[in-house]
């Protein structure tokens, strides 16, 4: 393939440094050759064929938290139904799915995310089917086995079926995700993290997501101590609890690290979120589906005025209205802001969150930033940008004006998308 430089008015490498405007990324096949200004790469790579992009260049966005597989599940989403009352939909729903339908629907969602600049995914894994589409896809990150089970069923076949899962022969990296503190009992949340460590895989369990989570964890009373008696779950927790909140209760079974992200982190006080920086654990923030599902808001600006690692997901279409990681970004500055925080740096914090944030969440050392011998992943957004301006601040026009602005996503080098 002959060298391409793909060119903007700005260009945002995550890799340090000032945005860099009239810049360029030089691609050679599958790789990224040179980030630099347009114009002395033209002159050092005069053969190099040039593609002219409007707007900002930044690398291929990073979706820390999704389930790919429930894209055709949007419908849920719009229903109303409180966080409990749509666990029970979801839950009626699936059992109407083929393996075929289930594929088809993670496939789709492969196919918005690319169309919206995003390169990379955690995606939860639910179906064991869905691995092969979107392991075929390219797109890149890890798709996490999840495990819900309590201790009579794992014994019985569900840790055997974790291990048989991650057996399967795939070009994508594989995780395990223990689901929540809930709906995975003590002994097995703490057994299935061992195998993924055993294995040198990573971890990314749901935490706190919900006030219920809370009050079960730390006494074993409230709405799922209904749920887990009604279903004949053998969970620990039903016999009093934890005496612990949700961060505090992982950290004594040894689950949180950095080899961990979590999902979502609504309802986690000062205590809970100095044991996940502590243990140098992320948070992935999906503010638009807490709200759908009435489950609560993230402390944001907490997370931020302490320095929280953070990354950015959309979950699922299941309760979340779209799987653009701008829309989510907006949404979660919005939070920010009227949660009080407003120093300068948000907009670019929250750039860095969609993008290296991620990617460290996962412990991607190839996504997140463009710089060379990395993949040639890339996105470009038809966002206001001029070179000309300094004041013109690219990080503000990604979060102001980035959700369906992509026309261009760049996957090994490849446009998967262009519009």
């Amino acid at each position: 393939m002959p060298l391409t430089l793909h060119a903007a008015p700005v260009v945002l490498s995550m890799a340090g440094g000032p945005p860099l405007r009239d810049g360029a990324v030089l691609v050679d096949g599958d790789r990224i050759a040179a980030v630099g200004p347009a114009a002395g790469l033209a002159e050092r790579f005069p053969a190099a064929r040039v593609r002219q992009w409007r707007g900002v260049l930044t690398p291929g966005l990073v979706n820390a938290h999704a389930h790919l597989q429930y894209t055709d599940f949007g419908h849920l989403a719009e229903s109303g139904l409180p966080f409990p009352e749509w666990l029970a939909a979801i839950n009626r729903e699936r059992a109407g799915y083929s393996e075929a339908r289930w594929q088809e629907s993670a496939r789709r969602g492969v196919h918005l995310m690319l169309k919206s600049g995003t390169t990379a995914v955690a995606d939860i894994v639910t179906h064991r089917c869905v691995l092969v589409p979107v392991a075929r896809s390219g797109i890149r990150g890890i798709s996490y086995i999840e495990v819900i089970s309590d201790g009579p069923r794992w014994t019985e076949k569900r840790r055997a079926r974790l291990l048989d899962a991650l057996a399967t022969p795939l070009s994508r990296t594989l995780g395990v995700s223990p689901h929540t503190p809930y709906t995975v009992g003590t002994a097995v949340f703490a057994e299935s993290v061992a195998i993924a460590r055993e294995q040198g895989l990573r971890v990314h369990p749901h935490l706190a997501e919900s006030a219920h989570e809370l009050e079960f964890v730390r006494s074993g009373t409230g709405l799922f101590e209904t749920v887990n008696r009604v279903v004949g779950f053998d969970h620990e927790l039903l016999d009093g609890g934890s005496g612990l909140a949700p961060a505090a209760y992982l950290d004594s079974l040894d689950v949180l690290g950095s080899d961990v992200h979590v999902a979502h982190g609504v309802h986690l006080d000062a205590a809970d979120r100095e044991i996940l920086r502590k243990r140098q654990t992320p948070v992935a923030l999906c503010v638009r589906s807490n709200k759908i599902l009435q489950a609560g808001e993230a402390p944001v600006a907490d997370y931020l005025a302490e320095g929280s690692p953070l990354a950015i997901g959309t979950d699922s279409l299941a309760s979340s209205p779209s799987l653009d990681l701008w829309e989510e970004a907006a949404a979660v500055r919005e939070l920010a802001v009227r949660q009080g925080y407003t120093a300068a740096d948000l907009d670019r914090r929250l750039v860095e969150a969609a993008t290296l944030g991620g990617a460290q969440a996962m412990g991607l050392a190839d996504a997140g930033r463009l710089a060379e011998g990395l993949p040639a992943d890339f996105a470009v957004f038809d966002v206001p940008a001029d070179p000309a301006d300094p004041d013109l601040d690219p990080y503000a026009s990604l979060l102001a004006h980035g959700a369906g602005a992509c026309i261009g996503t760049s996957l090994n080098g490849r446009l998967v998308h262009r519009r």
